[in-house]
């Protein structure tokens, strides 16, 4: 068996190879001429998957270490017998430690309690239940919507989205890219969207970059009807609109989800995916691990911030550092994505000297706390 890989996929060297002869390729370079005699794909989203490279292939399977699969025309494999396998929640935990760790450096540059916000958040799936779940744990209050969901389970849990407009002070966006039907996602924030709103909320985009119309956003910030903007997707992803990425709060080259334990939890089920398919086995797969951060360690006391809960979150995790690189060069949008540094979820990391109250709060978080 062949197995052609994105060379920028982590923990797969070594592993994948017991599966079949293995070819790294870069994303750009998955044309029908490099990859027509793979049996199977390894893939991320950087790569379009449909009729131009795909037809008169051998290929068998597509499996893309991704939670989105917008990048592969679907419709096209079931039609010619390709399989195709995405990472449903593979990084969810991961995008929930960016939302978080943007709120955190929200409410310090606006000078807002997170207790005292409502934030709605749109598409409540894999990573969506856990943003919910976080900003509960937080105090604050929750707004979800989701309409395939909420068709198939009631009303009781989800509220419309004109409610979001009318009542949310932050909004975050965690739905896939859907261009046409009845969740058409697509533009879904607009001119129509920020002239509906009664607040004027911030924004948060960790999703998929067309979910947001660019200009729409844009004129919604130069008159102020947005208080502000987390941007982690982009509209023309890897060259982006540098007068917008001016006009955010923090901007990102779309690592929300670039945690080392989602990358690790893409490969295991990407592996998993090729060993169900073709029958292999799959012991292999177990000896994937995260490596350790450098320091896991965090003596709370240590902390000098008054908030030491929201100190170790951001020791885990602060966005500004990524958006300093993409501001001084943003050119390398793309280098910074395939080049990312480690970068670890709170599990990896254990909390000492927490009150009762920090140590309830960050164990339900999902920090080690230690004994």
């Amino acid at each position: 068996m062949k197995i052609i890989a994105d060379k920028n996929i982590p923990f797969l060297k070594g592993v994948v190879e017991q599966y079949g002869s293995t070819e790294y390729l870069e994303g750009a370079d998955f044309t029908h001429q490099n990859i027509k005699d793979a049996d199977a794909l390894i893939v991320r989203t950087v790569a379009r998957f449909d009729e131009k490279n795909l037809r008169d292939t051998s290929i068998k399977l597509i499996c893309s270490a991704t939670i989105g699969y917008d990048h592969i025309d679907t419709d096209y494999c079931d039609a010619h017998n390709i399989e195709w396998r995405n990472a449903p929640g593979c990084n969810s935990s991961s995008v929930q430690q960016y939302v978080v760790s943007s709120l955190i450096i929200l409410s310090m540059k606006y000078n807002f309690c997170l207790k005292d916000m409502t934030i709605g958040i749109v598409g409540v799936g894999n990573v969506g239940r856990k943003v919910a779940k976080a900003c509960h744990i937080l105090g604050m209050k929750v707004l979800l919507n989701d309409l395939p969901r909420q068709k198939v389970e009631g009303d009781a849990e989800f509220v419309s989205l004109e409610r979001i407009k009318q009542e949310a002070d932050i909004i975050t966006f965690h739905t896939p890219l859907t261009m046409e039907g009845e969740y058409r996602t697509l533009h879904l924030v607009d001119e129509r969207f920020f002239a509906s709103l009664t607040k004027k909320p911030f924004i948060i985009n960790s999703a998929r970059g067309g979910i947001v119309k660019t200009d729409a956003m844009k004129t919604a910030i130069a008159e102020q009807k947005i208080k502000g903007a987390v941007i982690d997707c982009w509209e023309g992803e890897p060259q982006i609109d540098t007068e917008y990425m001016d006009m955010v709060d923090i901007a990102t080259p779309h690592i929300a989800g670039y945690s080392a334990d989602g990358k690790a939890n893409a490969t295991r089920m990407s592996l998993a995916s090729i060993a169900d398919f073709f029958n292999l086995d799959k012991s292999v797969i177990s000896g994937i691990e995260a490596p350790q951060p450098p320091q896991p360690a965090i003596d709370l006391n240590d902390e000098v911030a008054e908030n030491r809960i929201f100190s170790a979150i951001l020791r885990t995790y602060n966005p500004m550092e990524d958006d300093a690189k993409l501001r001084e060069n943003p050119a390398s949008f793309k280098r910074l994505r395939n080049e990312y540094p480690l970068r670890r979820e709170y599990p990896a990391y254990n909390i000492g000297n927490a009150t009762e109250k920090e140590a309830s709060i960050l164990n339900d978080l999902g920090f080690t706390l230690k004994a």
